[in-house]
């Protein structure tokens, strides 16, 4: 798409022509067009936790902002004390031991992570293996990267796991990463021992780097928390984590994630900031030390309520007859649409007629269609509220 102002004509590089369309951009146009309409719009497509962070942090960001230390350019891969913090974190949580020097990378949120893995992994002809549904910025990476996506198939069937034997062995020679998530964005599956062993087996045996998306790490359900993949033996010789604060402790607009696990990877991350960015602000860093190192009773507090708003969604969907899975993790309810709808006709609908925002499926990949998303980010009240307006429509 070229841009002339005048005689001047800018013609954009060929990667930028080449990027997915986003999503969710398209998805918050059409609720924001009914809000300016003045309705009383309930929006459950998004991801954006609507809970305040924790006292106990914004409290630590206000004392390290009066710090002169922090007024200066921090460290270029981040301050030493934040990845010992993650370090700790992991051992208590999941008795993983990560060396802080060499195992941390310091991320401006866990999206900038997924973005530059694939730039520090592909080359053009490259192929990225990715969930199908799946988070669409896994994506926009691979496009910078000028690589080529090969999509797994995540299916009820097969509790949305991957089978990677039925990846064929052309895909397989050509493969240099892979991008797995769970908790599920959008599904709500959980991962097992059993299928992160047997990922650490398919990377050795084909040499693929592994990408593990945790950043719903800490939203577990029916007394279960969820497992890292760096529990897994060898988890740390064939790729790396991505874990984010955003959710934990609601604090996705500070942006602050960790990429953590195998040292060239977390080297290359690290090289391809230093061309980026000059880290994160000192102050955000300490808050983010104090958050992890600090006490979790909030994260056990959030929890609940996330578990608690399920409940109460998925009572309102059996009053109507919507019938669906609970989700074992995240804070996302996967549910099928009624017949004789896709994905986005129905989204459409249920936004128009009762004034409720979805996710169709289908943004997140060909095999979400058929779905649509909810996140558990309003009221159980509102929740309710949704669930009766789209009950009143008859579909169900």
């Amino acid at each position: 798409m070229e841009t002339q102002i005048g005689q001047h004509t800018i013609k954009p590089a060929e990667r930028m022509t080449g990027l997915p369309t986003q999503f969710f951009a398209k998805l918050v146009a059409k609720a924001n067009a009914q809000v300016a309409k003045g309705r009383d719009v309930i929006n459950l497509g998004q991801g954006n936790p609507d809970q305040p962070t924790p006292p106990h942090i914004v409290a630590k960001l206000q004392e390290a902002a009066a710090n002169p230390l922090y007024h200066r350019y921090p460290p270029f891969s981040g301050f030493p004390f934040l990845k010992e913090a993650v370090a700790k974190r992991y051992k208590e949580d999941y008795n993983v031991d990560i060396d802080p020097a060499t195992e941390v990378a310091i991320l401006f949120g866990g999206k900038t992570g997924l973005v530059e893995i694939s730039q520090c992994l592909l080359n053009p002809g490259d192929v990225c293996l990715v969930p199908d549904p799946g988070y669409p910025d896994y994506w926009s990476g691979v496009a910078l990267a000028g690589a080529e996506m090969r999509f797994m198939p995540l299916t009820a069937d097969r509790d949305f796991l991957p089978d990677y034997s039925a990846i064929d062995e052309e895909t397989l020679k050509r493969a240099k990463l892979m991008f797995m998530n769970y908790p599920n964005n959008p599904t709500g599956a959980v991962a097992t021992p059993a299928f992160y062993e047997e990922t650490v087996a398919f990377a050795r045996r084909t040499g693929v780097g592994v990408a593990s998306d945790f950043a719903y790490g800490a939203i577990g359900f029916d007394g279960k928390r969820p497992i890292s993949f760096l529990q897994t033996p060898g988890a740390k010789e064939v790729g790396v984590e991505f874990y984010t604060l955003s959710k934990s402790y609601n604090m996705a607009g500070w942006r602050v994630g960790f990429a953590i696990g195998n040292p060239q990877i977390v080297s290359l991350i690290n090289l391809i900031q230093d061309h980026y960015y000059c880290s994160l602000f000192g102050g955000i860093q300490e808050a983010a030390a104090e958050a992890l190192t600090g006490p979790q009773q909030c994260v056990t507090e959030l929890n609940a309520t996330y578990e608690s708003r399920r409940e109460a969604l998925f009572g309102a969907l059996d009053r109507i007859g919507w019938k669906a899975d609970r989700p074992g993790g995240s804070f996302f309810c996967w549910l099928p649409v009624p017949e004789g709808h896709t994905s986005e006709s129905f989204a459409d609908l249920v936004l128009q007629e009762a004034d409720v925002v979805v996710a169709p499926g289908v943004g997140f990949g060909t095999n979400g269609e058929g779905y649509v998303r909810l996140g558990l980010l309003t009221s159980e009240e509102r929740l309710v509220e949704a669930v009766e307006r789209i009950g009143k429509l008859g579909l169900f």
